[in-house]
């Protein structure tokens, strides 16, 4: 996975990265955008566009925001890879770790 989309999110979807993205893997979900980790081809786009600054390189993740990069994996793992964002009717559905996140 080449990057990561984490807390700040959460509730914000301020949809920037979409636009950035040339490939269409970042997906809007119902709380949260979702980066599909086969589809990123780690070319950073999306990451100096976010405003609330939730987007981060994998392997620049800690522990607060890895529940949120394990959350990706999942989202994934239940839509399959259908090529890019624009070919599914958002939102995807979030998982039961976004769903029952709490900010704070």
């Amino acid at each position: 996975m080449a990057f990561v989309i984490g807390e700040p999110c959460v509730d914000v979807k301020d949809m920037t990265c979409i636009e950035e993205c040339p490939v269409d893997c970042i997906y809007e979900g119902e709380r949260m955008l979702y980066i599909h980790p086969s589809e990123c081809i780690d070319c950073a786009a999306c990451e100096p566009v976010c405003p609330v600054e939730a987007i981060r390189p994998a392997q620049h993740v800690d522990d607060r925001w890895r529940p949120f990069q394990e959350s990706a994996k999942s989202a994934f793992d239940v839509l399959g890879s259908p090529g890019g964002s624009t070919k599914v009717d958002p939102p995807i559905e979030d998982t039961e770790y976004v769903k029952n996140f709490e900010k704070h």
